[in-house]
Order: structure tokens, then C-alpha cells, then sequence
């Protein structure tokens, strides 16, 4: 799940930083693990995993283009005040992460 998230940072052009704090880590510790010295998963990492994935499964739904999809976390959004996704996620708060995904999760009618 970890090295999953880690391709999908790539894909949606995260840098280490914005990764460290959408993953709730230090930054040094970020980089450990993504070079793969991954260490305890808490729970806390474990739901926010969960939820960038869910993000992205929601988004590949939604778009039948790749590309769509990994630009979609970047774009402004009305849904947002016209802030990006990532913005929103960049709050840092794990209920960051899951109102961008049920939002998402609303509109491809997951619920």
C-alpha cells in the first residue's frame, strides 16, 4: 500500500514535502520510507493511506483518461472556493484528506 501511494505522489507531481504532510510524517522519515525503509504503520497512517487511495480510485472512476485524473488533485475546484484538492489535503488534518474523498465518493455516486 505504502510503495502504491508512493507511485501515485509521482503521478500526481507531490512533492517530498507536500507528501510528508499529507502523510502526516517528517519530513526525513518520508524520504526513508519512500526509499523504501518503510517503518510502523500506525493507525492514523493507515487511514490516511487508505484515503489517498480511495481518492484515487475515485478519480479513475470518474475519468476515463489517466491524465485527468492525476491533474484533477491540482486544478481549482468549486467545490473548494476555487482551491485546489491539494490545498485542501495540505491542511495537513486526516478529515482534510477524507472531505476531498467524499466529495469524490459523492460525485461518482459512491454513497
Amino acid at each position: 500500500m505504502l510503495r502504491a501511494v508512493f507511485n501515485l505522489f509521482g503521478k500526481w507531481a507531490i512533492t517530498d514535502e507536500e507528501g510528508a504532510i499529507l502523510l502526516d510524517l517528517p519530513i526525513r522519515t518520508y524520504r526513508r520510507w519512500k526509499a523504501g525503509q518503510p517503518g510502523r504503520l500506525d493507525r492514523d497512517t493507515k487511514a490516511r493511506l487508505s484515503n489517498i487511495l480511495g481518492i484515487h480510485k475515485a478519480l479513475r472512476i470518474l475519468f476515463t483518461e489517466p491524465q485527468r485524473a492525476y491533474s484533477w488533485v491540482k486544478a481549482p475546484n468549486g467545490a473548494f472556493a476555487n482551491q485546489t484538492a491539494l490545498a485542501v489535503m495540505l491542511n495537513g488534518e486526516l478529515t482534510d484528506l477524507m472531505r476531498v474523498r467524499r466529495y469524490l465518493d459523492a460525485e461518482r455516486g459512491g454513497w
